[in-house]
């Protein structure tokens, strides 16, 4: 059976949390990922830890903290990228991210070479 469009964003955003608690430690509050057109976009909110909550009002702490949270995703993109291909059944062209230290929110896109959420709304 295939997946509806519905389901496949809900196990992306199921995975990506997963993903989160095991490599960064926390999970987040929420997670909302959409597919539109070539792109997954993911939507993490609540992801700092009350350490990072902490840091994040002080001066030069959003920076820090946005830093850091970059090198780990860069440490770790191929795990995503397979995380993501796994589901969509496409390989991942592209990963872009950034990080609001002061919200406490992530966004992940990732891109395809094909028209996923076409090929979805066809079945």
């Amino acid at each position: 059976m295939k997946k509806s469009k519905g389901q496949l964003e809900a196990e992306i955003s199921t995975a990506v949390t997963k993903f989160e608690k095991d490599y960064i430690g926390r999970g987040p509050k929420e997670s909302k990922s959409f597919i539109i057109e070539d792109m997954v976009i993911i939507r993490l909110k609540g992801i700092l830890t009350p350490a990072e909550e902490k840091l994040a009002v002080e001066d030069g702490g959003a920076q820090l903290i946005k830093q850091m949270r970059m090198r780990l995703i860069d440490s770790s993109q191929k795990l995503l990228e397979e995380i993501i291909e796994e589901i969509t059944g496409q390989k991942v062209s592209s990963l872009l991210t950034d990080i609001n230290p002061k919200s406490g929110e992530r966004i992940f896109i990732f891109t395809l070479p094909q028209n996923l959420e076409n090929q979805l709304l066809k079945k």
